[in-house]
């Protein structure tokens, strides 16, 4: 039997940098997309969301999203991720995705996807040299771990405390590294990868 590995759409950032909502920015907002992408992978998705984004909630839901607002998101990205987790606290692991990634390509999720399936503790994308990427899969042993997560660096501590766990998955897809802080980031994704 499959094992149940939820996706998590990590959407709660203040995009500072952006200057307005980014994630729903651009022809078709940006979340869409990486929310389109996260479904296609992964049949249980949860977005976590500020509380009160109506606008976002119907956008993700279009997408087929269950979506959990929550206060925490303003305690930065762990907060969300700590959310995500307790809302699925039954999965037997999770591939956090970011809202302002929409470029990872729906193989990707699922290589990160199938390595958490497998068995890999800790699973992520890299490039040919190394570089690392998201989406990151954790299986359900690292459900403790992730829970005391702090901050706005989301799960950076246990990929450095737990590097020996972690399964690489190589690819060439720059979707891994593709994230929309700025308008001019924005303006580069025009005329590539829909």
């Amino acid at each position: 039997m499959a094992r149940d590995i939820r996706g998590l759409l990590l959407c709660g950032g203040r995009a500072s940098r952006f200057g307005s909502d980014k994630l729903l920015s651009g022809e078709k907002p940006i979340v869409a997309d990486a929310a389109r992408r996260l479904k296609e992978a992964l049949a249980d998705v949860v977005a976590v969301i500020p509380l009160g984004k109506s606008r976002l909630r119907a956008v993700l839901e279009a997408e087929g999203c269950e979506v959990l607002e929550t206060d925490r998101t303003a305690l930065g990205m762990a907060g969300s991720l700590v959310a995500g987790v307790e809302a699925s606290e039954r999965a037997d692991g999770w591939v956090i995705a970011l809202g302002d990634m929409p470029r990872v390509r729906v193989e990707t999720i699922r290589a990160v996807a199938d390595a958490v399936r497998e068995g890999a503790a800790i699973a992520l994308p890299a490039d040919a040299h190394g570089r690392r990427g998201h989406p990151v899969g954790f299986s359900a042993e690292m459900r403790e771990e992730l829970l005391a997560l702090q901050g706005d660096v989301g799960a950076r501590a246990v990929l450095e405390r737990d590097a020996g766990r972690i399964r690489t998955i190589v690819t060439d897809d720059n979707g891994i590294f593709v994230d929309i802080d700025t308008p001019r980031d924005l303006e580069s994704l025009k005329g590539k990868d829909p």
